[in-house]
């Protein structure tokens, strides 16, 4: 009898390399994710004033809106795929789908030429976060869990900076089409790299799996056998903290995309060609983004002892406040903007790390796709739902000024809401 090759200790300091080798890895991919996905708001200002189109705000909210809810529907269904056939090629297949369907985008002159596509492309943009998130569980262990998930919502939001500074640039001197035509070539890029040095787990390196808590055990059905998918969706759907979860950052991720899809709108106004310079404070958003992501993560590691549901409350409260500053505040007010975005981005963004880390510590690594898969299908569906309902505020009111009234109400709910959860 042949006998199997001897796996590397779990604390041999090659495997601790390899783990961070693998982070990087995944962080390099998302870094560029968003280049296919939040390129979208980049491209309304110019949409809106394209006579060709024809497209009103509504409309406009509408295509954004149902790439989200197919993006959500996704996660769902990409969530248990990643925990059966781990993240590195679904990754993979779906940046390189989403830049091929962000270049069928570009091409589209109607509503309904634009909708499909930029639906369908929601679809293969949900087979990232999900199956990437099963693979960061199967490599760190749950007391490092949360500075993991830190930095990998860090490499997001960064992700969202550069498709900010990228969409200025591309709007102020070509057509709305390139918004979707060059950004994505460097998601393209991204996953090959990706492909080429990711690994799913551990043991396809020659190590030692990492060490589960104790209380999540790897499941078995009663008779013995590896549970299946509908064993993981059932026992995700039972658990109601989990459900609260989920049903919390709904409303954060209304108001994270109601910020990400809107600020350019708010911020660039009928007259921004004639003073451009006044758009790049806008980064500010994203920036805050990335920094709040990097710092919950810690947070909940260091000074909660992996209490992820209290500095997701503390933040989502202080969001609402700072949300109703930016609503009485007027854009003309540029210094007062560019404080006031980055510490939205960094209050809406942060709990983004706590929220996935939940997953594996609420149902264990053997679920964890699946789980942060329907944590992010809900947060998918509450920001579908907003945009076409922002949409319509901007049509009804003529100004952009009510949405922050709005997403200041939806962090305030979602802090409530992650309350009763604990591990």
């Amino acid at each position: 009898m042949i006998s199997s090759p001897q796996l590397i200790p779990y604390g041999d300091p090659r495997r601790r390399r390899a783990q961070w080798r693998m982070l990087f890895a995944l962080m390099f991919c998302y870094l560029f994710f968003y280049t296919g996905r939040q390129n979208f708001g980049w491209a309304i200002p110019v949409m809106l004033d394209d006579e060709g189109l024809g497209l009103s705000a509504t409309q406009l909210g509408t295509i954004s809106g149902a790439m989200l809810m197919v993006y959500g529907f996704g996660q769902f269904i990409n969530g248990n795929l990643g925990d059966k056939f781990g993240g590195r090629k679904m990754v993979t297949i779906g940046g390189l789908l989403s830049c091929a369907l962000n270049w069928v985008v570009s091409f589209g002159n109607s509503f309904m030429t634009i909708l499909i596509p930029w639906a369908a492309n929601g679809y293969a943009q949900s087979m990232g976060w999900a199956p990437g998130s099963r693979m960061l569980s199967n490599w760190w262990a749950h007391e490092e869990r949360g500075k993991a998930f830190g930095w990998y919502v860090f490499s997001a939001a960064s992700s969202t900076v550069m498709i900010f500074a990228i969409g200025i640039l591309v709007v102020t001197y070509l057509p709305w089409q390139w918004v979707f035509r060059l950004p994505v070539l460097l998601l393209a890029i991204a996953c090959v790299v990706f492909f080429i040095v990711a690994r799913n787990r551990p043991e396809d390196l020659g190590y030692e799996p990492t060490p589960e808590d104790p209380s999540h055990a790897k499941p078995v059905t009663v008779d013995g056998t590896e549970e299946g998918s509908f064993h993981r969706y059932f026992a995700v759907l039972k658990n109601p903290r989990f459900l609260l979860a989920s049903l919390s950052i709904g409303f954060e991720s209304l108001a994270r995309y109601g910020l990400i899809i809107w600020v350019p709108l708010h911020y660039m106004g009928p007259g921004w060609r004639e003073a451009p310079g006044g758009v790049w404070i806008t980064l500010a958003l994203p920036v805050g983004m990335a920094f709040g992501a990097l710092s919950t993560g810690y947070l909940s590691d260091r000074f909660f002892k992996a209490n992820r549901s209290r500095p997701i409350a503390i933040f989502m409260s202080l969001a609402a406040v700072v949300l109703m500053l930016i609503y009485a505040v007027p854009p003309e007010w540029k210094a007062a903007g560019l404080v006031l975005l980055f510490m939205a981005g960094f209050l809406v963004y942060g709990p983004q790390s706590c929220y996935w880390a939940l997953c594996p510590d609420l149902l264990g690594r053997y679920r964890a796709a699946t789980a942060i898969g329907v944590m992010n299908f809900s947060a998918y569906l509450f920001a579908a739902a907003g945009e076409p309902l922002i949409g319509w505020v901007v049509d009804f009111t003529g100004t952009t000024t009510a949405i922050f009234a709005l997403l200041a109400v939806s962090c305030a709910l979602g802090a409530v809401l992650i309350l009763p959860v604990k591990r």
